[in-house]
């Protein structure tokens, strides 16, 4: 059994215990974690159009004035991806592999489960309520496209009935 584990911040322990609890010992797990390519592209353009201009290096006010902040923002999310995928390798406590992608967070991890024979993740919206709410863009998206069976998780325990929304009121009588 092929089993891709997603691992966001925040929710990945809720994940790896589900990995743990609903997969057999000898599954092959990936521990997956993707970084969004937006930040550092926009510290990338916002330094070659704007910030990169003009500063000989003898006028520069700063250590480090002048550099990209784009790739520092890449090593600091690449040794960010790294603890975390530790941590939840450390915590699922079996052989897995870790990997780490960037690009656009939900297609990456659609990508990482083809093939897969199941995909675990959390709940990544407004966890107050039971409902469609409770998941975020981006979830949303990984269950509306994965191409495989999805274990979807609450990352704390669920709100009880109670925060389920009340029904739309039913309508009875004819056209008005």
């Amino acid at each position: 059994m092929a089993v891709v584990v997603w691992i966001v911040e925040g929710t990945w322990r809720a994940c790896v215990d589900a990995a743990r609890a609903h997969t057999p010992a000898d599954a092959d797990v990936v521990l997956l974690h993707v970084t969004p390519a937006d930040v550092p592209g926009a510290a990338h353009g916002a330094f070659a159009g704007l910030l990169g201009r003009g500063h000989p290096a003898e006028d520069r006010p700063a250590e480090g004035w002048g550099r990209d902040p784009g790739t520092r923002l890449e090593h600091l999310a690449a040794t960010s991806a790294r603890q975390l995928l530790q941590d939840a390798a450390d915590r699922l406590d079996r052989p897995c592999v870790r990997t780490e992608r960037t690009g656009r967070v939900e297609r990456e991890v659609v990508a990482a489960a083809q093939g897969s024979d199941l995909l675990i993740l959390a709940r990544d919206g407004d966890r107050t309520h039971l409902g469609p709410h409770s998941l975020g863009p981006a979830a949303r998206f990984v269950v509306d496209h994965a191409p495989c069976p999805v274990l979807l998780v609450w990352p704390e325990p669920p709100p009880g009935l109670p925060a389920m929304p009340s029904p739309p009121p039913r309508h009875t009588g004819g056209a008005h």
